[in-house]
């Protein structure tokens, strides 16, 4: 079941990213190929997924998820973007294709970069039938929390800070919970804004995301050890290259597959709290830490 709804939303997502694109003009046709390039490359597509299954599950219809899907993958694809060039992580290799500095330059980079941000925010502040401008005000505000100062681009400034240092476990939890928790909580809290959840519901998912999240990366961290290059799409053991503190380099490897094991019973233990069908978030934890990509 999981796999299935994995792929189909995928699908979706891409199908919803593609019309946008076609959309477009074509006055500057490099970028729009390089935003192309950042947004179709490929990907687990997870935070898309979180909006349409916990929405889902709320019983909001997809068709009001599907321009909330796109905007939030379209600023997680800008930040890969961004984090792979030279004046960040300098990585020549993503999803198993050149990274978008490679595959165009790096002014193309940055620039597609910069327009997948703005566009998320022209995509989901376009009026949506059956979520009314509060709700949408809601959404805005959510995606630019979590992906700007206090959210993703916050995390990945302690992340350079930190780099050639060694930080303790609150600080490495503290950036990952920025950097990469914070888009994955937003993808959930996107979906309760347009269900108008009630509290209950709203502290249990909320709750249920920050554990997913935080686990997600402590699982990066531990296949960026045992993993391939060819598993990851992208060098096997860049983060050590780096130097860049990591939950096994903490905890060692078999403390950060506990510490990833117990997140993951803590989010199921969220859903235990709810009244629907939760199975296939509760899979979808699961898989987290079981995953080899």
């Amino acid at each position: 079941m999981l796999t299935d709804a994995i792929k189909t939303y995928q699908q979706r997502v891409d199908q919803v990213l593609r019309q946008h694109l076609h959309s477009l003009d074509d006055a500057a046709p490099t970028l729009k190929a390089a935003m192309a390039h950042g947004a179709l490359l490929g990907g687990k597509r997870i935070r898309p997924f979180l909006v349409y299954s916990v929405g889902n599950m709320l019983n909001v219809p997809l068709a009001i998820l599907d321009n909330l899907a796109a905007a939030i993958e379209c600023i997680h694809a800008y930040s890969l973007i961004h984090d792979d060039l030279p004046a960040m992580d300098n990585d020549c290799l993503r999803r198993g294709q050149p990274t978008e500095h490679i595959a165009f330059d790096e002014a193309s980079a940055i620039l597609a970069g910069d327009a997948l941000q703005t566009w998320a925010f022209d995509i989901i502040s376009t009026p949506i039938d059956g979520l009314s401008p509060k709700q949408q005000l809601e959404i805005v505000k959510s995606l630019a929390k979590a992906s700007g100062y206090q959210g993703m681009c916050g995390g990945q400034a302690i992340d350079l800070s930190a780099t050639n240092q060694r930080i303790d476990l609150t600080r490495l939890t503290e950036l990952h919970n920025k950097k990469t928790g914070a888009l994955i909580s937003c993808a959930v809290e996107m979906a309760l804004i347009a269900a108008q959840a009630n509290e209950n519901d709203y502290d249990a998912l909320m709750n249920y995301a920050h554990h997913v999240g935080l686990a997600f990366q402590v699982q990066d961290d531990i296949l960026d050890i045992i993993a391939s290059t060819e598993e990851l799409g992208k060098p096997q053991g860049s983060d050590q290259q780096s130097n860049k503190s990591t939950f096994p380099q903490l905890l060692g490897l078999e403390g950060a597959k506990q510490t990833s094991q117990q997140l993951v019973d803590d989010a199921l233990s969220e859903l235990t709290k709810l009244p629907y069908n939760s199975q296939l978030i509760a899979d979808f934890a699961r898989y987290i830490i079981a995953r080899r990509i």
